[in-house]
């Protein structure tokens, strides 16, 4: 079965549907003015025809060899469709993409029908020496599908969009079976009509492929409930350079270490995941969403620790820290509702504090029990309920968030985000670290950051960290300032014990602290697995695994 309208391509240079644009409020913008410093000056994108781009430089006859691979309708080399694959979604990718400095582009883009073709492709490339790059839906804010070419003379960029298929589904066991370029409303849409959800809801949902999920461990915003995305893949199909992996869909196996997770999380860099059976369940009957407001970001985060260690968690859990909290409610703008509300907590000392969001599905007894035992904790633990209207209002506007950026990017505000994770006696002490990290890093360079945080993701021994970071932007040097702010960050967090990424994955930009992660053996061991599914090393060249010589960003 097979998804009748794809989504409308993404906006080359920014994010999703280039028609639906997002303004920023005023109440926002003039915190930013305040905050920051920014100005009212305009930076459009350039327009697509004055993009730079290199000629191609495919060997010759290659074109004609992947045509016969994949068919004449699978091959591109059009101005757009080679800016449209040149960068993710990232910072940098973005700056790029913006002043039209898209030479790094993909020689050319193809699209690929099968499995079969998808093993064609490689055989074709392995055999002409060019790199290939997996791109699902072209969401990464890494670098994961930037289209880099090593040591090779060319790049194709390997499009899945086509591999679309919802294969199976084993209603009994439930399981579903799915080609990698189904996105995540199709894959929604798909199951809804046997009455089952994935359940897996990351904020590239409207635009990310089931295949990139998997590539990169995605956690949804009900992961809390529902589990990371590589606790739903129970079996896969692979297409390596060397050779197919395939594991069939087992509840779980003692067959030594799990071949399964290395795959899952190789971000491409082994092979092409062409098949995937995913673990999903019946669709909620019922949701509750609401707002609770603490008095401080710690007291928040042990209300949370409350909540999934001494009791069934909510599906949703979201705490913003205090400086997040103020800037959501400027993003919300004014009105009498808000006007009333800001009373009522002022009424009952609140004057500033921490929101968070709390969320349960499933059917109506389960969410309703859930609920009043959750509350308890929650009111035990200092939090003031403050309704539905707060877990509508984020629910409704859950996707909305990379919209605004392009609208800050054109008001020449440097945004950016990047996350980790740590345990609960760790995570007071991370979320300090990395914010003073990036308020150094920016101040140094005299564009003051305005940093916020929040949890949205809890584990019973921790929890996540997510930060968004904001300055104005250096006009000449907008990649050395972004550089200056992610070191800064990224090595407070190895330093303060956190991990590099949660989420995010490693992709290009965090390749330098991978080895103090997981060590040099381990990265060895990674090498020697690429080696054997990779002998060319034509897969994804410069993610996940550091170049000798690496240095960070």
């Amino acid at each position: 079965m097979s998804v009748e309208r794809p989504p409308p391509e993404m906006s080359w240079w920014g994010w999703g549907d280039p028609d639906r644009p997002f303004s920023l409020p005023h109440s926002a913008a003039e915190l930013l003015r305040r905050e920051i410093g920014i100005g009212e000056l305009r930076r459009p994108p350039v327009a697509l025809e004055d993009v730079h781009l290199r000629e191609p430089a495919l060997p010759a006859g290659l074109r004609d060899k992947l045509v016969g691979a994949a068919g004449a309708d699978s091959v591109r080399d059009d101005r757009l469709g080679r800016v449209l694959h040149a960068a993710g979604k990232g910072y940098g990718d973005l700056v790029h993409q913006r002043s039209g400095q898209c030479e790094q582009a993909p020689d050319v883009v193809v699209a690929p029908s099968s499995h079969e073709s998808v093993r064609d492709v490689l055989e074709v490339c392995a055999d002409a020496a060019v790199a290939v790059v997996p791109f699902g839906g072209g969401t990464s804010v890494v670098g994961g599908v930037a289209p880099m070419r090593g040591a090779f003379p060319a790049v194709i960029s390997l499009d899945l969009h086509r591999l679309d298929a919802l294969c199976a589904i084993d209603e009994r066991s439930l399981i579903a079976v799915f080609e990698p370029g189904v996105r995540g409303p199709a894959a929604e849409a798909l199951l809804a009509r046997r009455g089952l959800t994935l359940g897996h809801f990351p904020q590239s949902f409207q635009y990310g492929s089931l295949g990139g999920f998997a590539a990169t461990r995605s956690v949804g915003q009900a992961s809390t409930g529902y589990g990371r995305f590589d606790e739903l893949v129970v079996g896969l199909r692979c297409a390596a350079p060397a050779g197919d992996v395939s594991l069939a869909a087992v509840p779980a196996s003692a067959a030594g270490p799990s071949v399964r997770e290395l795959i899952v999380g190789s971000e491409g860099t082994l092979g092409v995941i062409t098949q995937l059976a995913l673990q999903v369940r019946p669709r909620p009957r019922a949701r509750r969403y609401e707002g609770w407001m603490f008095g401080s970001f710690a007291e928040g985060a042990e209300a949370l620790r409350s909540l999934v260690q001494r009791s069934e968690p909510p599906d949703v859990a979201r705490l913003s820290d205090e400086v997040e909290t103020r800037v959501s409610s400027a993003l919300a703008g004014g009105g009498a509702k808000a006007a009333a509300g800001r009373v009522y907590l002022r009424a009952r000392g609140y004057t500033a504090g921490c929101v968070v969001i709390v969320g349960w599905e499933g059917s109506q007894e389960s969410v309703r029990l859930r609920h009043a035992h959750g509350a308890r904790v929650l009111r035990r633990a200092g939090g003031l309920p403050v309704g539905r209207g707060p877990g509508v209002s984020w629910e409704r506007s859950r996707f909305a968030a990379p919209y605004l950026r392009d609208d800050l990017l054109e008001r020449g505000v440097m945004v950016d985000t990047l996350e980790t994770a740590t345990t609960w006696s760790n995570l007071l002490v991370l979320h300090r670290a990395v914010t003073d990290a990036l308020h150094g890093a920016l101040a140094a360079r005299g564009t003051p950051a305005l940093v916020m945080s929040h949890v949205s993701h809890l584990y019973p021994t921790g929890a996540s960290l997510y930060f968004t970071f904001l300055a104005a932007q250096e006009v000449d040097q907008p990649l050395e300032q972004w550089r200056a702010a992610k070191q800064a960050a990224s090595e407070a967090i190895v330093s303060a014990g956190g991990t590099i990424t949660h989420h995010h994955a490693i992709g290009r930009d965090h390749v330098p602290w991978l080895a103090a992660e997981i060590g040099q053996p381990a990265v060895r061991a990674l090498e020697a697995a690429k080696a054997a599914l990779d002998p060319s090393g034509i897969m994804n060249p410069g993610k996940l695994l550091p170049e000798r010589g690496d240095q960070p960003v």
